[in-house]
C-alpha cells in the first residue's frame, strides 16, 4: 500500500504552541519501522498546483496564503503564523491526499496520507489549523481527470467538517458524511448532506452502533465510486479538544468497519489522518498507526478487486 509524507508536514511553530506537530514526524517512524512488515510503500507527494486549488478555493486567498499577505483574522482563525513553511506545508499536505486518492482509484485500492483532513477550509477562509481543504481538493482533482464523478467523504473526526459542508453544498456529485460531537467547534456548523452529532461522553458501544446504521445509509444515498476517509484520533478518550470517549480499541474497530465495508463493496478508499490532540502524543500516534496498519491490509484485499472502471454510477 502506498502512503504518502513529506517532512514538511512537519511545520515549525513559535515555542508554546497548542498543535501538536511532532505528530507527523514520530508516524512516519512508526511506519517506516514496520513498513516491511505491514506491506508499505512509502511515498513523498508533489505540491498541489493552482490549478487544483483553483477547483475548490478563491484565487485571491490562494495569493494571500503564497505572498504571505493574510490578514492577523485570518492567521487567528486558521490557528499558525503564517511562513513560508506554512504556505509549503498547506499545499504538500493536499498534494498527499489527491496522491493517495489517485494511487486507490487507479489500481491500488486503498491509499494513505500521513496527514491531512483538512476539513475546517472553506472557499475564502482557513480555520481550526486548515488551510485549504485536500479532501474536496482530491475530489475534484479526480473528477476534472474523468477517473470517476462521485465520491463519498466519510468524516470522523471529533468536529464536524463545517468548510467540507460548505463546499460540497448542493452538489450531488460529492457527499459529506460527518459523525462528529455536537458540542465541540465550530460554533456554526452548515448541514452536510448527512450529519449524525453527537453527546459529549459518547463511547465505543454507541459510536459503533452509529456508525454502523449510518455508514451504509451515506453509502446508498451517495452512489460512490470512490471514498476519502478522515480518519481522526480525537474522538479518543481524553482528548485535549475533543469530548468522546472512544478507547484506541474502539478507534481500530471504527477502522476496521470503514475499511471491510468498503471493500465489500469494491470502493476505493484515500485515508487522511485528520485530528488529534491526546495530551501524550504517542497516544495519537499508536492510533494513527493502527489506522495505517489496518488499511494496509485492506489494500491487500481490495487489490484485485478495486477498478475505476467497473465501478461507474450513474449521475
Amino acid at each position: 500500500m502506498k502512503a504518502f509524507y513529506c517532512p514538511s508536514f512537519e511545520l515549525p511553530l513559535p515555542e508554546g504552541h497548542a498543535f501538536p506537530m511532532a505528530k507527523y514526524r514520530r508516524l512516519y517512524e512508526r511506519v517506516r519501522g514496520h513498513a516491511a512488515l505491514w506491506g508499505v510503500d512509502l511515498h513523498e507527494p508533489v505540491s498541489a498546483s493552482d490549478e487544483a486549488l483553483r477547483r475548490v478555493h478563491c484565487p485571491a486567498y490562494i495569493e494571500r496564503v503564497r505572498r504571505g499577505t493574510l490578514s492577523p483574522q485570518e492567521q487567528r482563525r486558521i490557528g499558525f503564523p503564517w511562513s513560508e513553511a506554512m504556505a509549503r506545508r498547506a499545499r504538500r499536505t493536499v498534494g498527499g491526499t489527491l496522491a493517495a486518492l489517485e494511487a486507490a482509484l487507479r489500481g491500488d485500492g486503498v491509499a494513505v496520507n500521513l496527514a491531512g483532513g483538512t476539513h475546517h477550509a472553506a472557499f475564502d477562509r482557513g480555520g481550526g489549523y486548515c488551510i485549504f481543504n485536500d479532501a474536496v481538493v482530491a475530489a475534484r482533482h479526480v473528477q476534472a481527470e474523468g477517473l470517476v464523478r462521485r465520491l463519498l467523504i466519510v468524516d470522523l473526526d471529533v468536529h464536524h467538517g463545517n468548510g467540507t459542508a460548505e463546499l460540497v453544498a448542493g452538489d450531488p456529485t460529492v457527499f459529506a458524511f460527518s459523525m462528529h460531537d455536537a458540542k465541540n467547534y465550530p460554533a456554526i456548523k452548515p448541514p452536510s448532506d448527512l450529519d449524525v452529532p453527537l453527546p459529549p461522553g459518547t463511547g465505543d458501544a454507541r459510536y459503533l452502533d452509529l456508525l454502523a446504521a449510518h455508514l451504509p445509509a451515506a453509502i446508498a444515498a451517495a452512489r460512490p465510486e470512490a471514498v476519502i476517509y478522515l480518519a481522526g484520533a480525537d474522538p479518543f478518550v481524553g482528548d485535549r479538544l475533543g469530548q468522546l470517549a472512544l478507547s484506541k480499541a474502539g478507534l481500530a474497530q471504527r477502522d476496521r468497519m470503514v475499511f471491510e465495508t468498503c471493500r465489500r463493496l469494491g470502493l476505493p478508499v484515500a485515508v487522511a489522518m485528520a485530528g488529534g490532540y491526546a495530551p501524550d502524543v504517542e497516544d495519537i500516534v499508536d492510533i494513527h498507526a493502527e489506522t495505517v496498519r489496518l488499511a494496509a491490509r485492506a489494500a491487500c484485499a481490495a487489490m484485485a478487486s478495486c477498478r475505476p472502471s467497473s465501478v461507474h454510477s450513474s449521475p
